[in-house]
């Protein structure tokens, strides 16, 4: 989402939904003047009037996000604003073990304003939600009574649901915890029969080893077979985008152009099948963001800028991880264009963004950033940086010995 205030988004989503404020105003109850001034910004919403203008506008949780941030609320209070504080399945686990052909369709919904959360939150903040959702699904599927084509929808819930919690644990830096729900998804969609989906999980999978040392971009490589050439063309573009990263990383430039290639321009197809929910975030501005970073880590300056500034653009800074992180890359992109001040100017920005947000990801791609400037220590633009980053709050726990630094960032607001 590139729209800066809760006021913009709710007149786009409006816009896009064909409602107008009457309308509106019979679905939420509340007064088509009132509706007005919150469209253009001339009230604040509260939380509960947010809550039930998203639900209205079927926002998925991103209007309550966006008023909570303009509202100054704590992160992890999102979840409360969102309506998504409880479980869902445990709260069916209650009611009996009988489990309607339905419930699958009301645990993907649910999943997927989950999802949307990351948008905004880090995985320190969303791990503990994300694996209670999993668990409960696991006791769902365990304990329940439910036809087969219903188990088959479940476990597709399920690996969803994996995925999620193992990329929160891997965003908040536990990578033995992401390792092991990224396994559990990849069995879930196997036995599910998705192959979809079972690519997402390997692709994840890849990111993961990357982010531990190893090289990933076998797996990544094979995810995109795995999906083949029957898979919607977000998944495909997705995976090969993925895959062109894991390949940059290992310095294989003609499979990172190659899957780039691909990727960009499978963006362009349509068909009529429905793309999964987990590849909603997959477009041009995430094509542009894959490529500028893989030619960064090419050392490709002239290439990578370009795309990474207009790519930049469209981020507000409630998107605080993921700007941070893209801003970091851009930053060691004019550093290898010899642009040192550009580069720390651009890196103080990562700097200011990044402070409290519940991922450890930015604090090391800045650290990694502070290690390649340091040749350049007696400039005052590095002096600044360093005090910048020393007045940042401490690097948040990390349960993992993976290294500072190491590129980790699988793609805009991934599970996303």
């Amino acid at each position: 989402m590139t729209e800066a205030s809760f006021s913009e988004r709710m007149r786009q989503l409006r816009g896009q939904r064909g409602v107008s404020l009457r309308e509106l105003a019979k679905l939420t109850y509340y007064g088509k003047s009132y509706l007005h001034e919150l469209e253009t910004g001339a009230k604040p919403p509260t939380a509960q009037v947010a809550r039930h203008v998203d639900e209205a506008l079927r926002a998925g949780g991103e209007l309550a996000a966006l008023a909570a941030t303009r509202q100054g609320i704590r992160r992890r209070d999102f979840v409360a604003a969102a309506g998504l504080s409880a479980a869902l399945p445990q709260t069916l686990l209650a009611r009996g073990r009988q489990v309607g052909s339905g419930t699958p369709g009301q645990l993907a919904e649910r999943t997927a304003r989950l999802r949307r959360l990351d948008n905004y939150l880090g995985g320190a903040d969303t791990r503990q939600m994300y694996a209670a959702e999993m668990e409960t699904t696991t006791r769902l599927i365990q304990n329940g009574v439910y036809a087969a084509r219903t188990g088959r929808r479940l476990l597709t819930v399920l690996a969803e649901q994996a995925q999620l919690a193992g990329w929160a644990a891997f965003d908040a830096g536990d990578h033995p915890d992401a390792d092991g729900k990224f396994r559990i998804s990849l069995a879930a969609a196997r036995e599910a029969d998705d192959n979809s989906l079972t690519a997402n999980g390997m692709a994840f999978l890849a990111y993961q080893q990357l982010a531990t040392g190893h090289r990933g971009a076998d797996v990544a490589s094979a995810a995109c077979e795995t999906a083949g050439a029957t898979a919607t063309p977000r998944v495909r573009t997705m995976l090969h985008l993925r895959a062109a990263w894991a390949s940059a990383v290992a310095g294989d430039a003609p499979a990172a152009d190659r899957h780039l290639g691909t990727g960009t321009t499978l963006l362009a197809e349509r068909d009529d099948r429905p793309e999964p929910d987990w590849v909603y975030w997959v477009d041009g501005t995430e094509g542009e963001i894959m490529t500028g970073r893989c030619q960064t880590v090419l050392h490709r300056p002239l290439r990578a800028i370009p795309v990474l500034e207009r790519a930049l653009a469209t981020f507000c800074d409630t998107q605080a991880r993921d700007k941070a992180l893209y801003l970091s890359w851009l930053a060691d992109a004019y550093l290898d264009a010899n642009e040192i001040e550009q580069a720390c100017q651009t890196a103080a920005s990562a700097v200011r963004l990044a402070s409290g947000v519940g991922s450890v990801r930015p604090r090391q791609r800045i650290d990694a950033f502070l290690r390649r400037v340091e040749p350049h220590t007696g400039l005052p633009c590095v002096a600044d940086l360093r005090a910048l980053v020393a007045a940042m709050p401490p690097r948040p726990r990390r349960n993992d010995s993976t290294t500072p630094g190491t590129p980790s960032n699988p793609g805009r607001s991934e599970p996303h």
